[in-house]
Order: structure tokens, then C-alpha cells, then sequence
């Protein structure tokens, strides 16, 4: 059975289990404490972040963006990349400005400063950077309004992993319920297509101890 070493709120972590679900691969998770640097898991991935992907076969993959490209050259019945090199560049495109833009203007000055700063032990979180996130979300959330209402799915006509990059950070920040919904209902309603797929059911199941999502996190219908 493949292995996936996991955080609940890590939006890269989700993005790999995402994937898996869609290509209805089977997987078991394990979470690791990365702020614990446990030797047996530097050993899989010296850098000591989250995910990795341990393979049915027993290979090794680190880094989200390995695993999913991994994934799709493996198991390319069903691609997240997309099928001709045109819908490929694009959806690269969306993931990398999810997966750095946003998570350098969101998911940094929200997720970790409201969860991961405690498990780190780095002292209380830093309002001046938590604001700026919350200032940064609309201008994502008016692109995400804008993808939506000229494609069918973000990267075009089919679901990918562009939605799924998206998703995967805005999830994140939606379990601390700092996602202004109401100010953006086309991004809303591009969530609420994408929440209710089978695969993203088993994220709105997680939860951080000592910390409850907000009701509607787990509302298909919010």
C-alpha cells in the first residue's frame, strides 16, 4: 500500500491526496510532525517537509509538484496536467501562482501564522501579517471570479490540477474561516462545484486539536 506523510492544514499535502482520489489510487496517511525532525523521516526527505509519497513499489517521491507529475506519467488514465501541451502550460501556470503567489500572500500570513507558529514554538502570531492575508485573499478570490466565468473549470474544460492547487490552499484558510465568501460569490460558487467531488470529502474531515472549523467548513451547501 503507498504511503502519503502528511499535515491536515498543509495546502501541499492536499493537493497530493487530491490527486490520488481522483485517479482512485488507494492510500493510506501518516502524519508527521515535521517541527519534531525525526530521523527516520529525514532519512525520506532531508529537507524535513511535507509530503512524501511512498509508492506502492517502494519508491520514494518528495515535493508536490515530483509526486503529481510522478503520478500523472505513472497513471495517465485520468491526467490532472492536462492532455495537449497548451491545457499542460496553462494549468502549470495556475498551480505555480497558487502554490507560490498565494501561498506567500494567504496561506503564510494566515495558516501559519494562526496554527503552525504554535507547534513551532515562535511565540504569539503576528497580527500585521495575518491582516495582510486577509487583505491579499480578495484580490485571489476575484481571479478565481474571473477564471470561472470564462472557463468551465480554472485551467479550462476539465477539472485539474489547477482547481485542485487552488483548492488545496484555499481550504486551508477556509478551516480558520477567514474566506470572505459573501463579497465573492463567483468564487463561491466555483468552490462549492469543487468541495462536493467524492475526492475532496476526506479533507473536510480533518481536523487540528484544539481547533474547530468554522460550520460551514464541512457544508457542502456552506
Amino acid at each position: 500500500m503507498r504511503v502519503v506523510y502528511h499535515l491536515p492544514l498543509s495546502p501541499f499535502s492536499r493537493k497530493v491526496r487530491l490527486v490520488l482520489k481522483e485517479k482512485g489510487l488507494d492510500f493510506d496517511l501518516k502524519v508527521e510532525r515535521v517541527w519534531e525532525r525525526r530521523p527516520e523521516y529525514l532519512a525520506l526527505n532531508p529537507a524535513g517537509q511535507v509530503p512524501v509519497l511512498v509508492d506502492a513499489n517502494g519508491l520514494t517521491i518528495v515535493d508536490s509538484w515530483a509526486i503529481v507529475e510522478y503520478l500523472d506519467e505513472i497513471y495517465p488514465d485520468r491526467r490532472m496536467l492536462g492532455f495537449d501541451p497548451a491545457s499542460r502550460a496553462e494549468t502549470r501556470r495556475l498551480a505555480a501562482w497558487f502554490d507560490g503567489k498565494f501561498y506567500v500572500e494567504v496561506t503564510l500570513n494566515l495558516v501559519f501564522e494562526k496554527v503552525n507558529r504554535r507547534f513551532y514554538n515562535l511565540g504569539n502570531p503576528d497580527s500585521g501579517a495575518i491582516r495582510l492575508g486577509k487583505q491579499n485573499i480578495n484580490y485571489h478570490l476575484d481571479y478565481i471570479a474571473h477564471l470561472a466565468e470564462r472557463r468551465r473549470w480554472l485551467g479550462g474544460d476539465e477539472f485539474g490540477l489547477a482547481d485542485i492547487t487552488a483548492a488545496s490552499h484555499i481550504s486551508c484558510v477556509d478551516y480558520l474561516g477567514d474566506v470572505p465568501w459573501d463579497a465573492h460569490p463567483r468564487a463561491k460558487d466555483w468552490y462549492v462545484r469543487v468541495k462536493s467531488r467524492p475526492s475532496f470529502r476526506p479533507l473536510l474531515a480533518d481536523h487540528v486539536a484544539g481547533m474547530p472549523p468554522p460550520p460551514h467548513y464541512a457544508d457542502l451547501d456552506f
